[in-house]
């Protein structure tokens, strides 16, 4: 699968200095900070991509971080760590997503986790990992990604995975 197809007039970018990042709100601050003060510094130090997706006026709809990572061997659950090397490995991490308050309820936030995923899908081929993983924000955001069959890391409730096997199977389906 090659991308999602979003809503016409708008567009999915990397994101840029001249993009209005300020006035992005998504209703939590930990977020809004992210894309305000240092999505664009990170991706300038190659520590992570942010994408940003652009509504016809040039409004941030929404965005999403993506970075790589590892995890502890320990850390994961018993099904996707059987015959793994017993060391740090390699996962994508979802760092950051967010949806402009004024596009929420309007299922942007599933279309860009969508492309996301086929993005970490794509890189997988590429630089392998075992899962993906996000940190959730809050109640609310765990149970958005747990809809997408996103699971709780032993002992971290608020830090979730989807297993590379899981993702493989899910890109037929998006």
């Amino acid at each position: 699968m090659s991308g999602v197809a979003f809503p016409p007039g708008f567009q999915l970018v990397p994101i840029h200095q001249s993009q209005p990042r300020r006035k992005f709100d998504c209703g939590q601050t930990d977020v809004n900070d992210w894309l305000r003060t240092k999505a664009l510094q990170h991706q300038d130090k190659r520590l992570s991509a942010t994408k940003v997706l652009m509504d016809h006026s040039d409004v941030i709809a929404g965005f999403y971080t993506l970075a790589t990572g590892q995890v502890d061997f320990s850390d994961l659950p018993e099904e996707l760590i059987r015959k793994l090397p017993r060391r740090a490995l390699p996962v994508a991490v979802i760092a950051w997503l967010g949806v402009n308050h004024e596009y929420q309820g309007q299922k942007l936030g599933d279309q860009l986790l969508a492309q996301a995923l086929c993005d970490c899908y794509e890189a997988g081929k590429t630089f392998s990992f075992v899962a993906v993983i996000i940190d959730c924000v809050n109640d609310r955001a765990k149970t958005f990604y747990q809809r997408w069959d996103f699971k709780e890391l032993p002992g971290n409730p608020y830090r979730l995975f989807l297993g590379s096997t899981t993702l493989s199977a899910m890109m037929g389906q998006i």
